[in-house]
């Protein structure tokens, strides 16, 4: 069969299977382009459950779930689902980390054995910096060799960042750090274990105090285990038209990397926290959203946590995560005062289609709000 017929079945299978259900929450009248257009990117891209949340005027305006949060016990999503948030866990660690600069504590120059003394020899030189933008040289999940130490280590020791660095702890580094951009996830593994040395105090402690605390993050927790846990949802795969459960994986030895998981709401308090800098202040916040250049001088599309796009009124910010269990992705302008994130719980699943509607709705709504690029 053609290949464009066949994804056009595929399209026309699910439209039904999802036209058996109700789809979203009662809709507000203000809001039903969103909704609308929400809706239709999942009928597009097949998605079982979806959560949105929508800043505005620098505050958190909107939130709301649909689809499926379990599709076999047609249980929806809403505002109240926990999602992984996947890599969109780094800039949460990416703040905790500009937080200890700005107390003093964190050089982000300086080796990072200083914190950290009995670090393998060939991570001893790196610096917070280079973890932070891509360019420790630390091998991702497939572009380098990955070797473990001879240590094994239970789940109980992992929730100590340091002692994860034991996954990869051998690996050789893909480049000299500094010389060029690769993305690496095991480098904010260990950036997690130097924020926490650094910071002189467990990680989770450090995160609760300085950023659950301040922005009453009430979902905000570590991906453990799934031991059915309240409000957490089922991960699809779509298979022959239809979705198929994904078994659970507990990614919390990732840690900053992507070890963490909320409801819509706490994603979008911190998204909107990060914009409005209300937890580091201006001085830290420029030194983040600046894109970092190589030791030769090539400029990144990353600053210190995020990837950084545009100038002035135009500067973007934004972060995706992808993981078996969920696609999710935080796109800020915080010179306008307004973004968007998203969390869905389908393999394949583009979220910034969705957020990108999501601008295009807003923008026919407000005529103020132009949409994402």
């Amino acid at each position: 069969m053609n290949y464009s017929l066949y994804r056009l079945a595929i399209v026309i299978v699910w439209a039904l299977w999802l036209g058996q259900f109700s789809f979203a929450q009662e809709s507000s009248d203000d809001w039903k382009d969103v909704d609308s257009a929400v809706i239709e990117q999942m009928k597009q891209q097949g998605i079982v459950g979806v959560a949105v949340g929508i800043i505005f005027d620098s505050k958190v305006v909107y939130t709301k779930g649909y689809g499926f949060s379990n599709a076999e016990n047609q249980n929806p999503v809403t505002s109240a689902s926990v999602f992984n948030w996947a890599s969109n866990s780094k800039p949460v660690i990416a703040v905790a980390a500009m937080q200890l600069v700005q107390m003093g504590k964190l050089n982000l120059d300086a080796p990072i054995s200083k914190y950290l003394p009995e670090l393998p020899d060939q991570f001893s030189e790196i610096t917070a910096r280079q973890l932070l933008c891509h360019q420790s040289g630390i091998p991702h999940y497939s572009n380098g060799k990955i070797v473990s130490s001879d240590r094994t280590m239970s789940a109980q020791q992992e929730l100590d960042p340091v002692n994860s660095i034991h996954r990869f702890a051998l690996s050789p580094l893909i480049f000299e750090p500094g010389s060029k951009t690769d993305y690496s996830s095991y480098a904010y593994v260990l950036l997690s274990a130097v924020v926490q040395c650094a910071g002189k105090s467990k990680l989770d402690e450090q995160l609760s105090e300085r950023i659950g605390q301040p922005l009453d993050l009430r979902s905000f927790q570590m991906d453990v285990a799934f031991q059915a846990q309240k409000d957490w949802v089922t991960s699809y795969k779509i298979s022959n038209g239809a979705p198929k459960p994904v078994k659970d994986y507990a990614h919390f030895w990732k840690h900053g990397a992507g070890g963490y998981k909320s409801d819509v709401r706490d994603f979008a308090k911190f998204a909107c926290a990060l914009s409005s800098k209300q937890l580091i202040n201006e001085q830290t916040t420029t030194a983040m959203w600046t894109n970092q250049n190589t030791v030769d001088g090539v400029k990144s599309k990353f600053g210190l946590g995020v990837a950084v796009q545009g100038e002035g009124r135009s500067l973007k910010i934004s972060h995706n995560g992808s993981q078996d269990e969920t696609r999710t992705r935080m796109v800020i302008y915080p010179n306008r005062g307004h973004g968007v994130v998203v969390m869905c719980n389908t393999q394949g699943a583009e979220p910034r289609r969705i957020s990108t509607a999501i601008y295009s709705a807003m923008n026919r709504k407000l005529k103020t709000v132009e949409p994402e690029r």
